[in-house]
This record gives C-alpha cells, sequence and structure tokens, in this order.
C-alpha cells in the first residue's frame, strides 16, 4: 500500500471514529393561548402556538435538543414518554429526576433515540399541565440499512387522541390538591378537536385511492381508555409501542391511557368522506367523537351511520382482554438493530426479584389519595436523582419504605412518604400488577421496555407463571389492568438512573400513585451512566453544592 493510499484509509478511518449520529433541533415556545377542543373556550397550553405540539420525526440513534422556553407563570417539565434516555435520566423530565423549567428561563433537553423505533410522546409532568395540552408525537424511523416488515405507506399520520375536562387545568389542580377528584371528563378529542356527526368542515386527513398510509395513535387522556376505528376500512396493526407485531386486521382497536401503536389503513373503497370514530371504554357516561377521511377528489359526504363500538362492561373486558393476547411480536423482524426481535428469549431467564403492587384509593385525614402496597408517593424539594448523585438521598428520601408484597391492610392504612425502590444492576425482575379495584389501570415504566407475559382475571399466585406468553409477548413499555385482574411483566434492570413507575391515569399519579426505581451501577462508570451533565439545572438542598467528581 502505497502513502497516498495509506494516507486515505487513515483519514477515513478517523472520519468514522469521529462521526455522530444526525442531530436533530428543536426551539419550542411554551405559552398559554385559547382554544376550544370540545366547543368551549378555554386555556391551553401551545408549543410554538399550536396544539397538538410538533410532531419530532427522526431516526434510531438519532440525537434530539429542543430548547424549552417556559413563557408560563409556573414551573414547568417535559417528559418523553417511552424514550428510554440510556444511561440518561437526567433529562427524563419527572420531578424525581429533574428541576423544573422556571417561568422566564429556558433549558436544553439533550437526548438520544438509542437502538429504538416506533411510535411514542411527550407532555408536561408539572402541576395539572397534561390537562390542557403541550404535547405531541415522537415517530422514531428504523435506519435506511434495517428491514422493515411493511412497504413504505404513501404518508404518515400522527393522532392524538383522549379524554378532554373544561374545567381548566388549574382548576382540576384545585380540586385534587383540596383532596377531590378532578371528576369524569366531558368528552373526548383527536387532535386537539371535537366533531360530532353531520358536522361541515375540512377534513382531517385526505386519501388518494389504492393507496396505504400509516396512522400512529397515541392515548394522552387524563383517564379515559378509549375505541377507534374506521368506516368502512380494516386496520393493519403493525407497531405498538417500539415493537413490530404479528399483523392481523381489526375493525376496531383498544387504546388504553399512555398507550401508541401504528395501523396500516388502505384506500379500497368507493370515493367519499369516512369517519374515524373515538369512542370511551369502560365509562358510565359513554363519549364518541368523530374526525373526517377525503378521498381526494371526493364531495360525497360520510354515511351517518357509524361502525360499532365493542361490548361494554363485563364482556367488554373480555373482549378487550383477548386483544390484547392477539398481540404478538414478530419474532423473524428487525427492530432497531438488524438482528430479529425473536433473538433475544427472554423466557429463558431466571426470575431474580419479584415485586407485587397492589394498586389502593385512599383517604388521609379526609383528603384523597392513591398508593401501591400502602405508600402514597410525595415529591420531595430537591428531585430525588439529584439527592442520590450529591450524597444526600438520606436527607430527602428513605430506600424501600415500600414492600415486594402488598401488606394485608393494603386498601386501610397508607403512608405519605417519597416512595423509591433500590433495585440491583442487570437483575432480571417481575413485575405484578394487581387491580383490586373496579376501574381499570394502567402503568408505565420510564427507561424501559418490559415484556407483557400475562393479564387475567383473579388474584396472582406463583402458580400463574404457568399461563406466562414466554416466547411472543410483546416488548413494550405499558400495560393495562383491568378491574379484578392482574397483569404480569418482566425485564432486565440494565439501564442505570432514577426510573418513574407510575399510573398514567394522571389524577392518580397526582395523588400519589407512583414509585421511583433506584438502578445504579456499583462501577459508578460513564459505560454503565453518563455523569451529571453540565447544563443541569440544581434546586433544593443541592442548589449551592458542589458537583461530585462525574463517572470514569
Amino acid at each position: 500500500m502505497d502513502t497516498r493510499t495509506f494516507g486515505f484509509f487513515t483519514l477515513l478511518l478517523i472520519t468514522l471514529v469521529k462521526a455522530e449520529d444526525p442531530y436533530h433541533f428543536f426551539e419550542w415556545k411554551i405559552t398559554y393561548g385559547t382554544m376550544s377542543p370540545l366547543g368551549i373556550p378555554q386555556q391551553v397550553i401551545l408549543i410554538n402556538d399550536k396544539f397538538p405540539g410538533p410532531v419530532i420525526n427522526c431516526t434510531s440513534n438519532n440525537n434530539i435538543v429542543v430548547n424549552v422556553f417556559n413563557n408560563l407563570d409556573e414551573p414547568f417539565l417535559l417528559t418523553w414518554n417511552g424514550v428510554q434516555h440510556r444511561k440518561n435520566s437526567w433529562v427524563d423530565g419527572t420531578p424525581g429526576t429533574m428541576c423544573p423549567i422556571q417561568p422566564g428561563t429556558n433549558f436544553t433537553y439533550k437526548f438520544q433515540v438509542k437502538d429504538q423505533i416506533g411510535s411514542y410522546y411527550y407532555f408536561p409532568t408539572t402541576a395539572l399541565h397534561r390537562a390542557a395540552g403541550a404535547m405531541g408525537v415522537i415517530q422514531i424511523h428504523s435506519r435506511p440499512l434495517i428491514p422493515v416488515p411493511f412497504d413504505n405507506p404513501a404518508d404518515e399520520f400522527a393522532v392524538l387522541v383522549g379524554d378532554w375536562f373544561n374545567k381548566g387545568h388549574k382548576s382540576m389542580k384545585n380540586l385534587l390538591d383540596g383532596g377531590k377528584s378532578i371528576g369524569r371528563p366531558d368528552g373526548l378529542h383527536i387532535n386537539g378537536k371535537s366533531a360530532q356527526v353531520g358536522a361541515q368542515g375540512e377534513p382531517s386527513w385526505t386519501f388518494e385511492a389504492g393507496k396505504t398510509y400509516r396512522f400512529r395513535f397515541c392515548n394522552v387522556g387524563m383517564r379515559t381508555s378509549v375505541n377507534f376505528r374506521f368506516q368502512g376500512h380494516d386496520m393493519k396493526l403493525v407497531e405498538l409501542e417500539g415493537s413490530h407485531v404479528m399483523q392481523n386486521d381489526y375493525m376496531s382497536l383498544d387504546l388504553h391511557v399512555g398507550q401508541c401503536l401504528s395501523v396500516l389503513v388502505t384506500a379500497d373503497q368507493p370515493p367519499k368522506d369516512y369517519y374515524l370514530v373515538v369512542s370511551s371504554r369502560f365509562t358510565k357516561q359513554p363519549h364518541t367523537t368523530v374526525a373526517t377521511v377525503r378521498y381526494k377528489g371526493s364531495n360525497s359526504p360520510a354515511s351517518p351511520e357509524l361502525p360499532p363500538p365493542p361490548p361494554d362492561h363485563t364482556a367488554g373486558i373480555a373482549w378487550s382482554i383477548n386483544q390484547f393476547r392477539s398481540y404478538r411480536w414478530n419474532l423473524t423482524a428487525s427492530a432497531a438493530r438488524p438482528n430479529p426481535q425473536g433473538s433475544y428469549h427472554y423466557g429463558q431467564i431466571n426470575i431474580t426479584r419479584t415485586i407485587k403492587l397492589v394498586n389502593s384509593r385512599n383517604y388521609v385525614d379526609g383528603k384523597l389519595r392513591f398508593a401501591f402496597n400502602g405508600v402514597s408517593h410525595v415529591d420531595p424539594k430537591t428531585p430525588l436523582k439529584l439527592s442520590e448523585y450529591f450524597g444526600v438521598a438520606d436527607k430527602e428520601f428513605k430506600y424501600d419504605i415500600i414492600s415486594d408484597e402488598p401488606p394485608s391492610d393494603v386498601e386501610k392504612n397508607v403512608k405519605i412518604a417519597p416512595n423509591v425502590v433500590n433495585a440491583t444492576y442487570r437483575n432480571f425482575v417481575e413485575i405484578i400488577f394487581e387491580n383490586r379495584e373496579n376501574t381499570i389501570q394502567t402503568y408505565h415504566l420510564d427507561g424501559y421496555s418490559f415484556f407483557a407475559v400475562a393479564v387475567e382475571p383473579g388474584r396472582w399466585s406463583p402458580e400463574k407463571r404457568k399461563n406466562y406468553n414466554l416466547e411472543d409477548a410483546l416488548s413494550r413499555h405499558n400495560v393495562a389492568v383491568f378491574p379484578g385482574c392482574w397483569a404480569a411483566v418482566m425485564l432486565t434492570l440494565d439501564n442505570a438512573g432514577m426510573w418513574s413507575l407510575r399510573s398514567e391515569m394522571w389524577e392518580r399519579f397526582y395523588l400519589g400513585q407512583q414509585l421511583y426505581v433506584s438502578v445504579l451501577s456499583p462501577e459508578r462508570s460513564l459505560r454503565d451512566e453518563y455523569s451529571l451533565p453540565e447544563t443541569t439545572q440544581l434546586c433544593g438542598i443541592v442548589a449551592n453544592m458542589p458537583k461530585p467528581p462525574g463517572y470514569v
């Protein structure tokens, strides 16, 4: 090899070593505005004057930089629901990991969507801001060389659905602070709008005959499960919370709070208008809203006859559980990496710890609280992760005040305190969610995806493990637990950090039905976790403390 050739390859190697994955830069201004999601003008929270907020459209391993300017009159934080933030809980955006962005100031989030694909969303975690907007969809595509188990769609559409309250977020917060419930929602929205059959308006989406479109749905509501369906069109489920699924056709799909999924819809019907129908599930007062899909060049209105909803009450619960069981991991498809999803054999790993969590609704001194295993979480003045990193955790909270088994009086006695589980790095853990109440629950874990191996009626016992799906359960970050039922999930705690495990029913989250999982690497090494970023805002008891030495 001559000198010039050697020099060329040396330069190429240096370039490849130094190359970073692409960056996406965003500048977001958070403001109040007035909108009418249910036809009544009210205060909402906008991002760059819009609700829903901007779609983050990116590719696996991309770096995301979001400079958030808080122009509200109160502190504000955003979390990135489903993004795992490998080694980087510093920007997870929960009260246990970050100091809030104060009014009139800004903070820049920087994170990487490492080894992830799929549909996710962002939303605010401070106060009751989630009830007012400031949310949007995150679309993570596979890298160009990674095969995807379906053809590229003609277009993609991001759809936020959920319940909505006319009370306003500040009034709702005052209710909860006073120990009362926020009550029932006033209706449902689709991308911040609500319409009824026959209402005049522009279509939300346009189809061209013969083409196929991808819809990414996320339920961003406060408490209500929904069902959605397209008039005259079947849906092919292709992705759910970052996993490629075995592709089945559905006439309608349940979507529980906090969940996201992708469906393909083919424009194979006579050209005219059709409705997307979204209806509430398991509620005493049913709600329905619609949005219009228009075939290009058509001027024929949609039929007023809507596709029927699935059954409700006990039959509806069985229907929804069976739909959950129909979701199977596509073992041969690649996800973020070239290797097939099924190359990870989670069912062959020995369980090292079982945590059984029972949710409860309680009253303490006459005020409403929600809890796990008799502990109702409250945020200390200093974010838990910062107290831990600065070595002053003992001044703010105690680890493991919650037990791995629920106490016998779980529905009666409740302790209000910061709720932090001390977990062992790289342990393979089984978490059981047991719902003894008469309302549906949904749970989410930041920093991870887990295998949702079972949902069944009754109470859990070790003998129930024989019913687990240990072959092709979905890897996901959210699981619904129906009234009088339990759910089992399994995961490896291989992502060091402080991670929120929470109810996605935001009334329950706000009033304590949450905890944090502290996963510390004994090596305190950059191999396992990033050091505190220089730009991190400090508050509470660590505000004026010198920063500890970083990891090496």
